[in-house]
């Protein structure tokens, strides 16, 4: 356990409006000889849906029951059918609506990461030099990740594009 009060106490700080400050192989180097060799293993082929390990699985239970939230709603205003026999969150459902309602999908997908990024905090706890930290940073990390991945000005382009190809099918009706 000793290991992990170097590793924790180096790594930079994350935050859900900021940047990726390392990527997720340079977070693999740090943690290659501070953790076991099985979490390692674990952190090598994490991603945001893994079970096994410390804290996946209730983070998994939270962030799928998100995502089903998420899809549920996105049915219902599409007028599909989608089953509902999953436990609904009423903070999931607050948040999926102001995800629905965001004026861009950058917009939403910042409010979606914030949300996420409270559920791993209320996960991680009271914990401060141990795996599930560990787990957790790596999580927020993949997160982050996945943020970095979005360009503002060629998403702006996109969406203007399918907005007016609707807005000439409209006019065409």
């Amino acid at each position: 356990m000793a290991s992990y009060y170097y590793l924790v106490s180096s790594l930079p700080e994350l935050s859900a409006d900021g940047e990726m400050p390392i990527s997720y192989e340079e977070f693999l180097k740090c943690c290659e000889n501070n953790v076991d060799e099985e979490n390692y293993r674990r952190l090598a082929s994490l991603t945001v849906s893994s079970t096994e390990g410390p804290l996946l699985k209730e983070w998994n239970a939270s962030y799928g029951s998100l995502i089903r939230e998420l899809n549920q709603q996105r049915s219902l205003a599409l007028g599909k059918p989608y089953p509902s026999d999953f436990d609904k969150d009423g903070m999931n459902a607050q948040v999926v609506n102001a995800v629905l309602s965001a004026k861009n999908p950058l917009e939403a997908e910042q409010i979606l990461l914030d949300h996420e990024f409270s559920l791993l905090d209320s996960l991680i706890g009271l914990h401060m030099f141990d795996a599930e930290v560990v787990f957790g940073y790596a999580l927020k990390l993949k997160l982050l990740e996945r943020k970095s991945c979005f360009e503002k000005e060629k998403g702006q382009t996109e969406f203007k594009h399918l907005f007016d190809e609707i807005q000439q099918r409209v006019y065409s009706l």
